[in-house]
């Protein structure tokens, strides 16, 4: 059984209860974790305040990057073990496994040579006074990790955090734990003193709830549903504490009629299979411009044809879904669309070696979707594929808005000037232009890091 991990130490949850790991390869248990509640959150809070007070906060910028960056060097060095164990846990194929362990190694390396940067902006100063200005680190921060890429989430959010100077107390999704209890151990390893990063599991109803309410939390971090983070919104507003929320649909695309289908066909698909779909970076909506429509169809269609699932081992096109409940949800949606009578145009295999008690779902393309079907305007938590035409502008625009959380828009066009009346018009907080990312995140770590720190000013009053 896996354990708990606070202050640098492996310790069990305060009731003794435990929750089973399922791989979702083949639908079995293979490991425990901890159940916790509030009582081990409190224990997680405490050393973390006392390992704020006592080491973190008084070391130097620079000694903080270089233990980061120790960390980093450490994990690329445990790069096959955590992607293993990656794919036990949430049943990524080992090509995507390896790519998000890599991304945490950059990411961790980017912040630990940030550590110190954050711009400060003058503040025009009164005659008689002089003003002094410098961003200090909130202190014990609390983060909410989501299941379908928890080592990308944690190394954005906790690396940025620790980097600016903070404490952590970490909540992974009960379905995800595994990776990011090793992480936390080679932390240690690598010299991060005690109490600097925490790792507790648990239900989020239980766990997650009490870390959200914890009044000895300064700061709370969320990426996941919006549902989820309405509560968690809540559950900071009633004491008044600072709030990161990172929420949203999946990724839309929009291709219009003189768009590089060469170069759109390859993105789009590799969206679909980005953690089986399940991630926000994955794509869910498809917007064609009906000069292109079956051109562009009839490519995909070819390409979804072609697609293989099987258990994350065997490393194929894509792997399981995370959980039963999930797939059922896929179904569920597929099976309305069904009724409704829209066109499966193409669907990938499930190879003969999944076992049949892992959580496969083939991709699916689907073409003529009508707006009003949900499946047109609901996140699908999985590899199903919406196409449906537009004629110009302002239909585009219709249909991208019917969704009110496009958080990223991958916009398909060799139009120069196009893609800034869109950008003004379309609800989306990220546009990108011919080309498919996982995640745009922010313009640079040093941006991040000002994202986890408060700004404080001193006016001193000349004599």
């Amino acid at each position: 059984m896996q354990l708990n991990y606070i202050a640098n130490a492996r310790v069990p949850s305060s009731s003794g209860r435990s929750l089973a790991v399922v791989d979702p390869s083949d639908g079995q248990p293979f490991e425990d974790i901890p159940r916790s509640n509030a009582h081990d959150i409190d224990d997680a809070v405490a050393a973390a305040r006392d390992g704020f007070d006592g080491v973190w906060r008084n070391l130097a910028a620079t000694e903080r990057g270089r233990l980061l960056a120790r960390w980093s060097a450490l994990l690329g060095e445990h790069a096959g073990e955590l992607a293993a164990t990656l794919q036990n846990d949430c049943g990524k194929p080992t090509r995507q496994a390896l790519a998000d362990v890599h991304a945490l190694v950059a990411c961790l390396a980017a912040h630990a040579e940030a550590c110190g940067a954050i711009a400060t902006d003058p503040v025009p100063a009164r005659a008689g006074y002089r003003t002094e200005t410098w961003h200090d680190p909130h202190g014990v921060t609390a983060h909410l990790i989501p299941w379908y890429a928890p080592l990308q989430c944690f190394g954005r959010g906790v690396g940025a955090a620790l980097a600016a100077g903070n404490v952590c107390v970490v909540k992974p999704s009960e379905e995800a734990s595994l990776a990011l209890l090793r992480v936390a151990e080679l932390a240690g390893e690598a010299g991060l003193p005690p109490g600097a990063l925490n790792i507790v599991t648990g239900y989020d109803h239980e766990a997650g709830d009490a870390l959200a309410r914890h009044r000895g939390v300064d700061h709370i971090s969320f990426t996941g549903a919006p549902a989820l983070g309405t509560l968690v919104r809540q559950a900071a507003a009633e004491r008044h504490c600072p709030v990161r929320l990172d929420l949203g649909d999946k990724r839309l695309h929009i291709v219009c009629a003189d768009a590089d289908l060469d170069a759109a066909v390859p993105a789009i698909l590799a969206a679909v299979l980005h953690s089986a779909a399940q991630s926000r970076a994955a794509g869910a909506r498809l917007l064609i411009e009906e000069a292109v429509y079956e051109p562009l169809l009839e490519r995909l269609a070819n390409a979804f044809d072609d697609l293989r699932v099987g258990p994350a081992a065997i490393d194929l096109d894509m792997g399981p879904l995370i959980s039963h409940a999930q797939q059922q949800r896929v179904w569920d949606f597929l099976s309305d669309a069904q009724v409704a009578g829209i066109p499966v145009l193409a669907q990938g295999v499930v190879v003969d070696d999944a076992p049949e008690t892992g959580f496969y779902q083939a991709p699916t393309l689907l073409r003529d979707v009508p707006l009003a079907q949900a499946i047109a305007l609901e996140d699908v938590p999985g590899p199903v594929l919406a196409a449906m035409a537009f004629q110009g502008d302002a239909e585009a625009i219709t249909l991208a808005n019917a969704t009110l959380a496009n958080v990223v828009t991958s916009l398909w066009t060799r139009d120069a000037l196009r893609p800034q009346r869109l950008a003004r018009s379309l609800r989306s907080g990220h546009m990108l232009l011919n080309h498919h990312e996982d995640h745009p995140g922010p313009r640079g770590p040093a941006e991040a890091l000002g994202t986890y720190t408060t700004r404080k000013t001193l006016a001193v009053r000349l004599d």
